[in-house]
């Protein structure tokens, strides 16, 4: 059965490293269809001419896959203009096996998109966009820190040094100042004058910081590790101060998304360049929740419920996720309730996966109602009454409505 086309004017863009390959489909008053190809180069005076192409052609929709990053400069190129293309799953648009060609890949992509058979992924508005670049890169800064100080760990249990059998995170700031005071040279009982109020007695710190063999090719590394952990952290906090300066505009829904446990100012804001404060661009908490790659998948055949295995999704957001669920399942409130009832049947890690979840569907509704989150488990007039009796008594009595023996 023939499918009646939905689209009259579609354009199909192969995007690659060093060429755009498209295909424009036009349908006319007597129902024929003129197909048009189009072959242009990737550097910028070809996109531009892509665009103007594009723009005189008046289409309906214009399609492009998400493979990579290529199709970000022609997507710009094309919004420059005013059209807003699609970028699409590439799971969506397979070929048909055998027919592998740039301009069959971008007829096809033509012809799936003139019967509607798309969905357009979710891009968010350029101010937006660009400040992923700044929180990305603050993520990969954060695992190369976390890598580091793994590095020094090491280095120091090579030396025979087991200081962080004792201190909690010898990246503190007593623990900092004893490992650098190790690497200037310094002797055991100066490096243990600074270590201030650790549970640790200064005896077990002392044979703590006993070196095996502190050789000076062990102290060349651990110093060349610690100045670089200094200027990865310095490095962070420039790109932080960065990262909220650009979402000035967007203040209210940072603090909206702080009032859940386990999200700070910092994972508010990576999140939010993430998945934008509009929540209509999803449609729904499951959609959301599909993009990102974070819910149950659907397998079923012949009535069986098989793997229901995530698929892939956004992995800067589940990363987020997952993190946000790690804090919130130590926290009092009702998410650690339900990551301590999911954990007994799922273990720790599939739990974490749903609690994620169930954090990501709350979150929708935060934004999509501008309303803060809520803990059930939480008395919120009892906690307001415990915080604000003082001051409240004390302007009463102030006032003359209440007596000042009254509050003796």
């Amino acid at each position: 059965m023939e499918i009646t086309p939905i689209y009259k004017r579609v354009i199909g863009l192969d995007v690659h490293q060093a060429k755009i390959s498209a295909c424009a489909l036009a349908e006319q008053a007597d129902g024929t269809v003129t197909v048009e190809h189009r072959e242009f180069g990737a550097f910028k005076r070809d996109r531009r001419s892509l665009a103007q192409w594009a723009h005189e052609f008046s289409p309906d929709v214009v399609v492009m896959e998400s493979t990579g990053i290529y199709w970000k400069s022609p997507y710009a190129a094309l919004e420059a203009v005013g059209i807003a293309a699609w970028v699409v799953n590439a799971r969506h648009v397979k070929n048909v096996p055998g027919r592998k060609t740039d301009v069959a890949d971008a007829h096809w992509l033509a012809t799936l998109a003139r019967a509607g058979l798309l969905r357009p992924s979710f891009i968010p508005p350029a101010d937006i966009r660009y400040l992923r670049l700044i929180a990305r890169q603050r993520q990969k800064l954060g695992g190369m820190l976390a890598s580091e100080k793994n590095r020094l760990h090491k280095l120091l249990a090579d030396a025979g040094i087991r200081l962080n059998v004792l201190v909690s995170d010898i990246h503190g700031q007593a623990g900092r100042a004893m490992v650098k005071a190790l690497i200037d040279g310094q002797s055991i009982p100066e490096v243990l004058n600074l270590a201030g109020r650790l549970r640790a007695s200064r005896e077990q710190l002392f044979d703590a910081l006993q070196p095996e063999e502190l050789s000076a090719h062990h102290l060349f590394v651990l110093k060349e590790v610690m100045a670089h952990i200094e200027e990865l952290e310095a490095r962070m906090i420039r790109f932080d101060q960065a990262l909220i300066q650009g979402l000035d505009a967007w203040h209210p829904q940072l603090n909206l998304l702080q009032t859940i446990p386990g999200i700070d100012l910092m994972g508010a804001a990576m999140l939010l360049v993430e998945i934008g404060a509009d929540m209509n661009s999803f449609g729904s908490a499951e959609k959301l929740a599909s993009w990102v790659g974070i819910c149950p998948g659907n397998n079923e055949s012949a009535g069986k419920r098989k793997s229901g295995k995530t698929r892939k999704g956004n992995a800067w957001v589940r990363r987020l996720l997952c993190e946000f669920a790690q804090a919130a399942a130590r926290s009092r409130c009702a998410l650690k309730d339900k990551f301590a009832a999911l954990s007994i049947r799922k273990g720790h890690k599939k739990s974490i996966v749903a609690l994620a979840h169930k954090m990501l569907r709350t979150l929708f509704a935060m934004l999509k109602n501008n309303t803060p989150y809520r803990d059930k488990a939480v008395d919120y007039e009892a906690l307001s009454v415990q915080r604000n009796a003082p001051r409240w008594i004390k302007m009463l009595v102030k006032h003359g409505f209440m007596p000042a023996t009254a509050t003796a």
